[in-house]
């Protein structure tokens, strides 16, 4: 049974007792993700199509590939056109959002939840939840972590390595620890990667 006090202060972003929420996703999406990451997904997708019902939205093209760890799925909502590589780690306390044309290289952390500076507050075993949002047509690179409450913006490439701490505006190209703005997407890189697509079709 959830404790809906607890609720309300983990998604406002306030201090909350974890183990005081309650509710069955936790128990219900391991059960899904061990038969996933168990499965010979390559030519079996049945057990992908049970792990998609833990989560709070999952297009028909949704391509995970194992392994995966979820803390609770169910606040988890993926846009359509979304692919991760392997190792993919969502710690979603309170909500992560992907827009549509995510793409997201090997083992890539997103973490909502966090643990108080002070550490007699943090040994109360007291933590706090703050939302990931991640907009379309993105781009991450392996081995980046991204931590709570960040929002990074449409038509982003994250490079790899990255630990992104703060907002990422659209169509920039960002990078570092922490993670900060390269440079802008300009009109040349589109032309320059239109001319390889031609290529390539040609």
């Amino acid at each position: 049974m959830i404790s809906e006090h607890e609720w309300k202060l983990m998604i406002e972003g306030k201090l909350y007792a974890p183990w005081k929420v309650g509710g069955d996703s936790w128990a219900r999406v391991h059960a899904a993700q061990k038969k996933f990451n168990e499965s010979e997904f390559w030519h079996d997708k049945s057990a992908l199509q049970e792990l998609k019902k833990c989560f709070g939205q999952a297009p028909e093209d949704l391509v995970l590939t194992p392994p995966v760890y979820f803390d609770h799925g169910n606040r988890t909502y993926f846009g359509k056109h979304f692919y991760a590589n392997t190792d993919l780690t969502i710690l979603d306390e309170n909500y992560v959002r992907f827009g549509d044309n995510v793409y997201l290289a090997p083992h890539v952390s997103i973490y909502t939840a966090g643990h108080p500076i002070a550490a007699e507050v943090r040994n109360e075993d007291l933590e706090y939840a703050k939302p990931v949002t991640i907009g379309s047509d993105v781009w991450i690179g392996g081995n980046v972590v991204i931590n709570p409450g960040v929002t990074i913006g449409d038509d982003v490439v994250i490079g790899s390595g990255s630990v992104v701490t703060k907002d990422i505006p659209s169509h920039v190209i960002a990078a570092g620890n922490p993670c900060r703005v390269i440079r802008p997407i300009t009109d040349e890189d589109r032309e320059y990667w239109r001319k390889q697509q031609e290529e390539y079709e040609a």
